[in-house]
């Protein structure tokens, strides 16, 4: 941890872990508890970009340098957030990556590292907070899963099997952790604006396909996945759990009549 916080008792001292912190939805969520009050660890990869954010941030949040896919390194971040900071009640676990492309050409080490990096990652974080939170305190959990979980979509092989691998994780562990007063949720959220999905959004045609994919007409910005997962994290959504929710412009549920014409809704 780079910097020490002052801590206080009660719901001022409420503390939230974002793995993933430095990525679009990681930061934007980030900075939604951060608003909300929240004192934040932003376990991260890069110290230097974590650092950085930090300092956007202000003086409510600090660093932990954590390796999502290494049991050991997770843990060491879990109990050093606790020493430090206080035991975090609330998780938010926005590690990810993305390959799309059809299975026959997805190598074994491709195929492996998505698994790793979007279902693995998430049950140590899952396992290490739960270990940390308190007994008799109230938790919460939060994970990204996909709305390619929902909807078949082209060339999501991989990120469907692991995200789908993480809606059972999430449906699995808040029954197991109901009676801790842990909740444990997950959203799904279509195409949104990110470093992940750079190549797509700044392609002028991919961009307008995407867009036509989505009823709503656009794809998601950070922000409107981090509203959802500031409430669900927060004592308002204490009777929330279980769920995998949509955050996709209509994307998995509806489906629109195609353009008449290219640059044109009907």
């Amino acid at each position: 941890m780079d910097d020490r916080l002052e801590t206080t008792t009660g719901a001022e001292n409420r503390v939230a872990v974002v793995t993933g912190a430095t990525g679009a939805i990681g930061s934007a969520t980030a900075a939604r508890l951060s608003r909300d009050g929240w004192h934040v660890a932003l376990a991260v990869r890069d110290q230097e970009r974590g650092r950085e954010l930090a300092t956007r941030l202000g003086p409510r949040t600090a660093v932990v340098v954590m390796e999502a896919t290494s049991s050991s390194s997770v843990e060491a971040a879990f109990a050093q957030v606790s020493d430090q900071l206080g035991p975090p009640t609330a998780l938010v676990h926005a590690v990810g990556s993305t390959l799309l492309r059809p299975s026959h050409a997805i190598k074994d080490d491709e195929f492996d590292e998505v698994i790793a990096t979007n279902l693995v990652s998430a049950f140590y974080a899952l396992r290490a907070f739960v270990r940390v939170v308190p007994r008799g305190t109230a938790g919460a959990a939060l994970f990204f899963s996909s709305a390619a979980t929902a909807i078949g979509l082209v060339n999501h092989d991989a990120i469907s099997a692991a995200k789908g691998g993480v809606d059972g994780l999430v449906t699995a562990a808040a029954a197991s952790y109901a009676g801790r007063g842990i909740r444990v949720n997950a959203i799904a959220p279509g195409l949104v604006r990110s470093g992940m999905t750079r190549r797509l959004v700044e392609n002028p045609a991919t961009l307008q396909a995407s867009e036509w994919m989505h009823p709503l007409g656009r794809i998601g910005e950070p922000e409107d996945v981090a509203s959802l997962a500031g409430f669900l994290v927060s004592p308002e959504a204490g009777w929330i759990t279980g769920q995998v929710m949509a955050v996709d412009g209509g994307l998995s549920r509806i489906k629109l009549a195609p353009p008449v014409a290219p640059g044109t809704r009907g």
